[in-house]
């Protein structure tokens, strides 16, 4: 046990030059500018709706693709593309998740992709913005606002990459969008929570 112990003490300490890093800024002034690709494997894109007034029930998707091109000081600039495949939908039950990718719901056979393209970027103070957008889904096209708050930015100390991250809230129509089974059993708005992480491209 002692052995073991000494181990993982030295393991650590060795560890901890590689993992030491500046903290993430929220400056925009200290973001570097340029074209960042969305890193799938820390986005999430999760969802939340009114199951009969009982419960507000969540879900998510995953393995999203994008780009985002950042101008720091001059946010109005920026742009942002992204797309969700419909497939990755999960939740916690194994049978509700097959049933949203059926025809009944999301119908990820005809329509594999979500797609947002932002059309406006206007600034909310030093950290946040609201972003305006095309939202594609279940094949209908509908402007959306995403109210986006800077998480922070910096080198990732793993990956060595430039990183930066955002989370956005909204909320959709799903019948707007032709999801309109068991409205208003289930619940028409549907809150959306994006947890966004990009890493520039070099």
């Amino acid at each position: 046990m002692r052995l073991s112990t000494s181990l993982l003490a030295l393991t650590l300490a060795l560890a901890a030059p590689a993992l030491a890093q500046t903290p993430p800024t929220r400056d925009p002034a200290q973001i570097q500018a340029g074209t960042y690709l969305v890193d799938p494997g820390h986005t999430q894109v999760g969802f939340t709706v009114s199951h009969m007034g009982f419960s507000n029930y969540s879900g998510g998707f995953s393995e999203v693709s994008g780009t985002l091109e950042l101008q720091p000081k001059n946010p109005g600039a920026s742009s942002l593309k992204v797309s969700v495949p419909v497939a990755s939908v999960s939740t916690t039950s194994a049978k509700l998740t097959d049933e949203l990718k059926s025809a009944q719901w999301l119908d990820a056979a005809q329509f594999p992709q979500m797609t947002f393209v932002s059309t406006k970027v206007t600034p909310e103070g030093k950290d946040k913005a609201k972003v305006s957008g095309d939202l594609t889904l279940h094949g209908v096209t509908k402007p959306v606002t995403l109210n986006v708050t800077l998480v922070g930015a910096g080198v990732n100390p793993l990956s060595k990459k430039v990183t930066v991250g955002f989370e956005a809230t909204g909320t959709i129509k799903r019948s707007e969008f032709g999801v309109k089974t068991y409205v208003p059993l289930i619940g028409d708005d549907l809150h959306l929570t994006i947890a966004g992480a990009f890493e520039r491209k070099d």
